[in-house]
C-alpha cells in the first residue's frame, strides 16, 4: 500500500511514498509488491494547476510513469488502477462524453491527466501489465476539502443554519457538473481491477446538475431559502464551457455491472448533515 503520509489505521501497514520523489515510489511498490495498486494521489484542485504547470505534469504524469514501471519491475502479476479524470475531455465536441470522445483538455491538470492516461495505455500494450484508467468525474463526500465547490456549499449551508456565517459567495450558478458520491466511484475502481482484462472506463453519475441545483438541494436540507444568503461574485466565475462535462456510463454498466447507488439528493444530505454535526460539536 502506497500512501503519501503516515497514518495510523488498525490492521493497515503504511509505507512512505512521495509523488515528488520517484525513488520513494519505486521502493514502496517493490517493498510491498501488492496484488492491487490503486494510484489515486495527485494535486487535484484544477485552478491551482495554472500556478505551476511543470510541477503538475511531474506530480501527475511523472509519478504515474514511475508507478507503472515499478509495477512491471515487481513482476508479481500486480493489477494497477490509475485514477484519471473527466478533465481530459475539456472542450469536448459532445455531451455526455464516452470513452471514444476526443480528448481536448483545457487546463494544465487536464493535460497532465491525459499524459498519465496515455502512459497507462502504452505500458499496458507494451508490457502486458494489467493496468486501467478510471475516467472519474467529480466525486464528493464529507471528506472533501472546503476549496471544492460541493463541500463549500454544504459547509456554507450548515454554517448559515447554525448562525456561524451570514452569506455564501459563489461563481456561475448556471455551470454544469456531473457529481457522484466517492463511495460509488471507489466501488467502480475495485470492479475494474476484478476484470480478467484491463480497460479504461468512465465512472460518473451520468447526469449533469447546475450549481444552482446543488445550492438549492443543500439549503433545502437545512430548510433555508438560498436566495436570501447566496451572493454571486464575478471574480469566482470561470470562462464559458463549450459542452457540459457529463459522463456516459454505458461501458461501466455493460462491462462492470456498475451503477451509482447514491443519488444527488442523498449525497448532499449526507454532506450537509456531516457538516452540521461537525460544526455543532465545536460551536
Amino acid at each position: 500500500m502506497v500512501r503519501s503520509e503516515e497514518t495510523q489505521i488498525a490492521g493497515v501497514q503504511t509505507v512512505h511514498g512521495d509523488l515528488a520523489d520517484p525513488e520513494s515510489l519505486r521502493a514502496a511498490v517493490l517493498e510491498t509488491a501488492p496484488d492491487e495498486l490503486y494510484h489515486l494521489a495527485a494535486p487535484t484542485f484544477v485552478p491551482a494547476s495554472w500556478k505551476d504547470p511543470a510541477a503538475t505534469m511531474a506530480l501527475v504524469a511523472g509519478a504515474t510513469g514511475t508507478l507503472l514501471r515499478a509495477a512491471v519491475e515487481a513482476d508479481c502479476g500486480m493489477r494497477v488502477l490509475v485514477a484519471s479524470s473527466g478533465e481530459v475531455f475539456g472542450a469536448a465536441s459532445e455531451s455526455p462524453q464516452n470513452e471514444r470522445t476526443a480528448m481536448r483538455p483545457r487546463s494544465p491538470y487536464g493535460v497532465a491527466k491525459l499524459a498519465a492516461y496515455g502512459l497507462v495505455d502504452v505500458m499496458r500494450h507494451k508490457t502486458g501489465l494489467h493496468a486501467s484508467s478510471a475516467l472519474a468525474y467529480n466525486h464528493e463526500s464529507p471528506r472533501r476539502p472546503e476549496r471544492f465547490l460541493p463541500r463549500k456549499v454544504s459547509r456554507g449551508a450548515a454554517s448559515i443554519k447554525l448562525g456561524l456565517q451570514d452569506t455564501l459567495e459563489l461563481g456561475d450558478l448556471d455551470a454544469v457538473r456531473d457529481w457522484s458520491h466517492a463511495r460509488d466511484v471507489v466501488r467502480g475502481y475495485q470492479l475494474m481491477l476484478a476484470q480478467d482484462e484491463p480497460g479504461d472506463v468512465i465512472l460518473a453519475s451520468g447526469v449533469g446538475h447546475t450549481v444552482s441545483e446543488l445550492v438549492h438541494v443543500a439549503f433545502a436540507v437545512v430548510d433555508l431559502d438560498p436566495s436570501e444568503y447566496v451572493r454571486v461574485s464575478a471574480k469566482l466565475k470561470r470562462g464559458p464551457e463549450r459542452t457540459p462535462p457529463v459522463g456516459d456510463i454505458s461501458r461501466a454498466r455493460e462491462r462492470l455491472g456498475w451503477e451509482p447507488e447514491t443519488s444527488f439528493q442523498e449525497l448532499l444530505e449526507e454532506m450537509v448533515n456531516a457538516d452540521l454535526a461537525e460544526l455543532a460539536a465545536v460551536a
